[in-house]
C-alpha cells in the first residue's frame, strides 16, 4: 500500500513537472504560425517579383531595394514617420508625467480620473482618430466651440496645414497612448522611498526642487521603458494618422506604413514586403542605440 501510495505521489509529482511545458505548446505553435513564418516569408519575398499582375513568383535579387531607393517617396515618408516617431514620443511622456504627478495620490478623485485617462489606451486607434478627425474638421466640434466663446464664426482647418498636421495628429497619438504612460510613471514614484522626500523637505526643500532633484531622475527606469516602446512603437504607426488625415495634405503626413498599404493595395506585393524589411531595419537601427543611451543614463543616475 505505501509503495502505492509512493507511485502515485511520483506520477503526480512527474505530472507537474511536465505541464508546464505542456501547456506552453499552444502559445509557441500560435507564435510560430502568426508571428515567425511571416517573418521569416517577408525576408524571402522581398527579393521575388510576386505580385498580382505576375502568375509565378521567382527570385529577381535586389531590383526591389534598388528601385525602392530610387524611389523619391522612400526617403521623405521615412522622414516624415520619424518626426513622427518623435512628436509622438514627446507627447506621450508629458503627458504621461504631468498627469502621474498631479494624480500621485491615492484619493477617490484621482484614482477615477486615473480610469478615465486610462479609458483612450482601450479604444481602437481608428476610433479614437475618427472622433478627432471629427472635432478638428472644418467647421467641426472645435470650431464651433471656439465661435460660441468668440461670438463670431471660426471656421480653421486644424488638419489643413502641411507644416503642423503632422504635429497635431502625433499630439493626438500621444494623447491616446498617454494613460498607459501615466500608470508607468505612476509605478516609478510609488517605488521611490518616502524616507528620502521627508529628508528632503526637513532640509528645505520645497516640491518643486524635490520633483526635479529627486523624484525625476528616480523615474529613470520608468522613462527608458516609456521613451523607448512610445518611440520604436510610433514607427509602426498607421491607424490614426489614416483615419485623421489619411496622408495628407500633400503627402505631408504619409509616414512609412501607408507607403506600404498603397503600395501593397496596387498589387505590388514584393515592393510592399520589401518596404517592411526596410522599415524593420530602421526600428532596429534605432532601437539599439536608443535603448543603450537610456540604460546608460539611467546606470549612471541609479
Amino acid at each position: 500500500m505505501a509503495k502505492r501510495d509512493d507511485g502515485a505521489r511520483n506520477r503526480i509529482g512527474l505530472m507537474r513537472q511536465t505541464y508546464p511545458s505542456w501547456f506552453l505548446l499552444p502559445a509557441c505553435a500560435i507564435l510560430a504560425i502568426f508571428f515567425f513564418l511571416p517573418t521569416i516569408l517577408n525576408f524571402v519575398y522581398a527579393f521575388t517579383n510576386w505580385s498580382a499582375f505576375s502568375q509565378t513568383i521567382s527570385f529577381n535579387g535586389f531590383d526591389n531595394f534598388v528601385d525602392l531607393f530610387r524611389n523619391g517617396t522612400l526617403v521623405r515618408d521615412l522622414r516624415t514617420t520619424l518626426i513622427f516617431a518623435i512628436c509622438v514620443a514627446f507627447f506621450q511622456n508629458s503627458f504621461g508625467l504631468i498627469l502621474a504627478v498631479f494624480l500621485e495620490e491615492d484619493t477617490l478623485p484621482n484614482r477615477i480620473a486615473r480610469v478615465l485617462f486610462f479609458v483612450p489606451v482601450l479604444m481602437s486607434a481608428l476610433a479614437v482618430g475618427y472622433v478627432w478627425q471629427a472635432i478638428l474638421q472644418s467647421g467641426g466640434a472645435l470650431d464651433q466651440v471656439l465661435s460660441a466663446i468668440a461670438g463670431y464664426t471660426i471656421d480653421i482647418a486644424w488638419l489643413g496645414s502641411t507644416t503642423w498636421s503632422i504635429v497635431i495628429v502625433s499630439a493626438i497619438q500621444g494623447w491616446k497612448w498617454a494613460g498607459l504612460a501615466m500608470i508607468i510613471y505612476l509605478a516609478g514614484l510609488k517605488t521611490i522611498d518616502q524616507d528620502v522626500l521627508e529628508a528632503a523637505a526637513i532640509d528645505g526643500a520645497n516640491s518643486w526642487q524635490v520633483f526635479w532633484k529627486i523624484k525625476f531622475p528616480l523615474l529613470a527606469p520608468a522613462m527608458t521603458f516609456n521613451v523607448a516602446t512610445s518611440l520604436l512603437g510610433s514607427m509602426n504607426g498607421f491607424d490614426t494618422v489614416q483615419a485623421t488625415t489619411a496622408g495628407g495634405p500633400g503627402g505631408s503626413t504619409e509616414i512609412f506604413n501607408l507607403f506600404v498599404w498603397r503600395t501593397f493595395g496596387q498589387g505590388l506585393y514584393s515592393q510592399s514586403t520589401t518596404m517592411s524589411l526596410v522599415l524593420f531595419i530602421v526600428v532596429m537601427l534605432m532601437a539599439v542605440p536608443v535603448i543603450w543611451y537610456l540604460r546608460r543614463r539611467e546606470a549612471k543616475i541609479l
